[in-house]
């Protein structure tokens, strides 16, 4: 691959970090290949060095809220498990287990420097429900009023395949959109975003002020310890989308933490590059499972896309896949361009029947409930 202009180093400090060095609230989202071995242990090391880092800046008068992968990778170990288990239910039983050794470890560290922490476990449906992410929301406000750092993670003892976050750079950027941080750092065992294999003598990324930054870069998709999920892609996916959304992003590694949050030259810096969104969207657009597509005709895809009105039975020409109301569906043009993504109000079962009907004829025959819109503007975002 051939090396780009702008993946030249700068001067040291030229890069502005101001937006995290002063910021008032910080989501760092730290990966298992940093915090455990490959045997699956906790690595008290590693885990004493974030917490140091992390609890000074918290006694500076920054608020952290820490996401932390490491709860299966934990739980390996004790359970006697050789490495991560693929069937949900024993990673469901690695995370029940590994959780609460990584807390009583975390809780030690930081209360070292006189600082709490506390254990918020979400899933999915935490962030896609209005009420629940309200729910969510005030509670992490109020232990951050109260000098609390909250450690999240996904709640993976109960999380299903269809309703997960898919990995916590993901979550991590989700969270920092829930509780309006300045800034995301996301931390794993590369210390910056390269132009190619860094053992190939690839050059640094210092910084990324949009797409066009990224052209042409190979990304990598695995950490080398083996008990991740994510690696360089789902980081540089979480940091585009906290940009994109009006959130300064820093990708580093965890030695670089203290660095990192004292706006030093580390690390590659995704600068914002797009206005803030309601978290609902982010994860419509970004994280949703995505069950079955609706193909639009030209004046609904007119509609959707310029005018942004809610979708109609009216403007449907096809249904494919199999969903229930509440599902998250692509909404297509007639040569399968995605236009859009939405929670649709019927299933695939009720909606064929419908197709290019007003919803005042489908509610005169059909009776209350089906006058209502199949996506409801405030459900829809477009991609």
């Amino acid at each position: 691959m051939s090396p780009r202009a702008t993946a030249t180093e700068p001067a040291s400090g030229s890069v502005d970090r101001s937006a995290l060095a002063g910021a008032r609230r910080v989501v760092v989202k730290v990966g298992s290949s940093s915090l455990t071995s490959i045997k699956g242990g906790i690595s008290e090391e590693s885990l004493t060095a974030l917490a140091d880092a992390l609890a000074a800046k918290r006694n500076s008068g920054t608020e952290i809220i820490l996401v932390s992968s490491g709860a299966i990778a934990a739980g390996l170990a004790p359970l006697g498990l050789a490495k991560r288990p693929r069937d949900l239910a024993t990673q469901q039983a690695a995370a029940s287990v590994g959780q609460g050794l990584l807390m009583a470890r975390y809780t030690q560290a930081f209360g070292a420097h006189g600082v709490t922490v506390s254990q918020v476990l979400l899933t999915a449906e935490d962030l896609m429900r209005r009420s629940q992410h309200t729910n969510a929301l005030r509670a992490m406000d109020r232990l951050l009023n109260l000098g609390v750092v909250p450690v999240v993670n996904e709640n993976d003892t109960v999380a299903t395949h269809e309703i997960r976050f898919g990995d916590n750079d993901r979550l991590a950027a989700l969270v920092a959109h829930l509780v309006r941080a300045d800034a995301l750092v996301l931390l794993s065992d590369v210390d910056s975003l390269y132009d190619g294999p860094p053992a190939q003598g690839a050059k640094r990324i210092p910084l990324v002020t949009g797409a066009h930054d990224l052209e042409g870069v190979s990304i990598g998709k695995t950490g080398k310890a083996g008990v991740g999920t994510g690696g360089m892609l789902t980081k540089v996916e979480a940091a585009s989308m906290a940009a994109g959304s009006g959130i300064h992003a820093l990708v580093t590694s965890t030695p670089n933490a203290a660095a990192a949050l004292n706006g030093e030259d580390v690390g590659t810096w995704f600068t914002v590059n797009g206005a803030r969104k309601p978290v609902r969207l982010l994860w419509l657009a970004h994280v949703a499972s995505v069950q079955g597509r609706l193909i639009l005709d030209e004046g609904a895809v007119r509609a959707v896309r310029h005018h942004r009105t809610s979708l109609l039975p009216a403007g449907i020409s096809a249904v494919h896949g199999v969903f229930e109301a509440g599902d998250a569906v692509e909404i297509a043009g007639a040569d399968g361009t995605i236009v859009a993504r939405g929670l649709v109000n019927y299933s695939s079962e009720e909606l064929p029947r419908m197709l290019g009907r007003s919803t005042r004829d489908l509610g005169e025959e059909l009776g209350t409930g089906y006058d209502r819109e199949v996506v409801h503007v405030d459900d829809l975002v477009l991609v």
